[in-house]
């Protein structure tokens, strides 16, 4: 008869702990190419977020002057000359679309650029350690001053609040930039300035600046390995052909310093390249060693890349012991063969062509699209009233979009019932039979409109109903179908 289980029986340290604690990291700076496109990612990302509100664009008197605004009160997004309403919703679907699959390109390409280079979590990061080297020096001399935590100073003391201070004013800058996208910029920082904002901004304001100096001033690489869904997601897309930085072990091994390097050269015999520096370690944001090879902390933003790159070149050996690679053309290299690369396949034209294609069919629809839309609905209950002269009555709301700047005289017509006549309730029209009513610039007008089919020409039976709507000035149409049911 078998036991019954017990977790007493397990034999484990009820004292250990239950994960491993966090090692903190201390990036060193480095220069070198990936750190200049590092550099001007990070200026050209953050100088769009943080500016990108106070740019005007004329859009006519009374309109918004904002390029860029979500206009939540009046329904609207704006984007330079673009105006979206909520029935285009379609268009964000589109944009969110693209925005997925060119993440699968970017894959299948350079492994997780997005993550190295362009991830607001990557470039807020950097922007605190470039903060955090400024005020306290780089990573030799960050960590004698951690090590020294029991020996405060005057200077310390200043240091650490003069790092916070800029941190917390960085985070709040990012809070703030958030909500002018969300009402006119310079009337919403002087009403934030003389606390008349509504409570609304100043509670987005707290939360993402809390948000920003928790996440890139003291997580920072646990978001990455511990938080972020996409490492996971990446390794199940790629593929064997794609680029990640990698060290290249076919040249690096083994090991050994640069003297005993020499030594063993001299005497004719195989050895590596890689001098054991470490180099590739310190200045990597998440701290591992990519000499271990893949890795998910690995955001792959290309700095051991720069930083054994300076290595061999001080010790006049070829650079790119770490570059961008896969195992293919190490082992490619390692059989005499010369390494070859596949940008374009099968995975990234299928992706290349989605986007393609995404992007053309909502090209299209914006420069096709009409900025005059109706939608009826037709009343439920009663669906339809026979009247005492034995004429049949429907009755419909219909809903007019002006998406233009300026009002529109619109005439309604209907087809459907033979003989039939339309009549919007509490307008007068000078034209009885074809109604016209004005519609106020980049606004909707509901109507109450009853259609009427005269006694001789009574349907039998549900029949098509349309609905066509035109602009008397311009002469832009629209249309749209329903049913006139007989009681």
């Amino acid at each position: 008869m078998n036991k019954p289980f017990k977790a007493a029986d397990l034999d484990y340290d009820e004292d250990g702990p239950l994960y491993a604690a966090r090692k903190k990291v201390y990036p060193q700076s480095v220069s070198g190419t990936f750190r200049r496109i590092k550099w001007g990612l990070m200026a050209f990302c953050l100088g769009v977020y943080y500016f990108l509100p106070f740019v005007r664009w004329n859009r006519g008197l009374g309109a918004p002057s904002q390029a860029v605004l979500i206009d939540f009160p009046n329904r609207r997004f704006y984007f330079f000359f673009i105006e979206l309403w909520p029935q285009e919703v379609y268009y964000f679907t589109g944009l969110l679309i693209i925005a997925a699959v060119a993440l699968f390109l970017m894959n299948a390409i350079g492994g997780r650029i997005w993550c190295g280079y362009l991830c607001p979590q990557t470039v807020w990061t950097d922007l605190f350690y470039a903060v955090e080297r400024l005020v306290e020096g780089d990573r030799r001399e960050r960590m004698k001053k951690d090590a020294a935590a029991a020996k405060w100073t005057a200077r310390r003391f200043g240091e650490i609040v003069l790092k916070h201070t800029l941190w917390l004013m960085i985070a709040w800058w990012t809070g703030g930039a958030w909500v002018l996208y969300f009402d006119d910029a310079p009337t919403l920082v002087k009403q934030l300035a003389t606390f008349q904002a509504p409570f609304a901004a100043y509670l987005w304001i707290g939360i993402l600046t809390a948000s920003t100096y928790l996440l890139a001033g003291h997580m920072r690489e646990q978001v990455c390995t511990y938080m972020c869904p996409w490492p996971r997601i990446q390794a199940a897309l790629t593929d064997e052909w794609a680029l990640n930085v990698t060290y290249r072990y076919d040249r690096g091994e083994k090991r050994t310093s640069v003297k005993k390097a020499a030594e063993l050269r001299a005497k004719g015999e195989a050895v590596g390249d890689c001098v054991d520096c470490y180099q590739c370690v310190a200045v990597c944001p998440t701290g591992i060693d990519i000499r271990n090879g893949p890795q998910l902390e690995c955001i792959q933003c290309g700095l051991c890349i720069d930083a054994c790159d300076a290595v061999m070149t001080r010790i006049g050996r070829p650079k790119r012991l770490i570059g961008y690679d896969n195992d293919i053309n190490i082992h490619r290299r390692e059989a005499g063969k010369p390494p070859i690369y596949r940008i374009i396949r099968p995975r990234t034209v299928i992706y290349a062509a989605v986007i393609a294609a995404v992007g053309a069919i909502m090209l299209y629809a914006l420069l096709t699209r009409s900025l005059l839309d109706v939608n009826v609905l037709h009343d439920r209950n009663p669906v339809a009233v026979k009247l005492s002269d034995g004429a049949i009555r429907n009755a419909y709301t219909v809903r007019l979009l002006n998406k233009r700047g300026f009002d529109r005289v619109i005439a309604i017509d209907v087809e459907g019932p033979a003989g039939g006549t339309i009549h919007i309730v509490g307008v007068d029209s000078v034209t009885p039979d074809r109604p016209m009513i004005v519609i106020p610039r980049d606004q909707t007008a509901e109507l109450r409109v009853l259609v009427t089919a005269p006694a001789e020409s009574n349907p039998e039976k549900s029949i098509p109903v349309k609905f066509h709507v035109t602009d008397i000035g311009l002469g832009e149409a629209a249309s749209t179908t329903d049913n006139f049911v007989s009681p």
